[in-house]
């Protein structure tokens, strides 16, 4: 998932308005530096599906679903692990206490390029689900394996530009932790949710 996805200006600013809730940043207490972000928005699994390129499955534009306990994910990709960490340990409690059950994102493949150089007739699924030690071949989907998105949905061709991807995104998703058993989350307080923040990330 490209960085620049994020957005800037007026897009950024779009987006937060939209899903204020679903917009979580982690900075810097020193410089105020933005370390790391994730910018959600609720979507269907079907629009996710549908969705042929990163513009579409990230668009704001029109209604957004009711019914549904499913987010599409941008901007989580950070050089700092603690900031992510930070963000998702921020986060586990809200989604719990709101419903969220899975979150989707589309990240870019850098090894692509290389390995298809190396097999041009091999179909694109080959590398897509190909594994080394229980773990994705790719360096990026490795990646984020370890954050939580160890389910591949599938892949889309000319998703967004990245060279080394050859345009390339696999569909990744995250099963909330413990979101299986929402609704006894959602008749907690959240003050408990937060309070148990901390033994939650340990069972995650």
């Amino acid at each position: 998932m490209d960085r620049r996805a994020g957005g800037h200006g007026a897009d950024l600013e779009r987006r937060i308005e939209a899903c204020p809730d679903l917009c979580i940043g982690a900075f810097s207490t020193e410089t105020g530096e933005a370390l790391a972000s994730l910018l959600l928005k609720p979507v269907t699994p079907e629009q996710i599906g549908t969705a042929r390129t990163w513009s579409e499955c990230a668009a704001i534009s029109g209604p957004l679903p009711a019914n549904t306990r499913s987010l599409f994910g941008i901007s989580l990709s950070s050089t700092d692990p603690v900031a992510v960490r930070l963000i998702f340990e921020f986060f586990w409690p809200h989604a719990l206490k709101q419903g969220w059950r899975r979150i989707y994102l589309g990240s870019p493949m850098p090894g692509l390029a290389a390995w298809r150089r190396a097999n041009p007739e091999a179909p694109i699924d080959e590398y897509v689900w190909e594994t080394r030690n229980r773990l994705p071949r790719d360096p990026q989907l490795r990646y984020y394996y370890r954050k939580g998105f160890r389910r591949i949905e599938g892949w889309k061709a000319d998703y967004f530009p990245h060279e080394s991807s050859l345009d390339h995104a696999a569909l990744l998703r995250a099963d909330i932790p413990l979101s299986s058993v929402s609704p006894l989350w959602t008749l907690m307080p959240l003050s408990w949710l937060k309070r148990m923040r901390g033994l939650l990330f340990l069972v995650a």
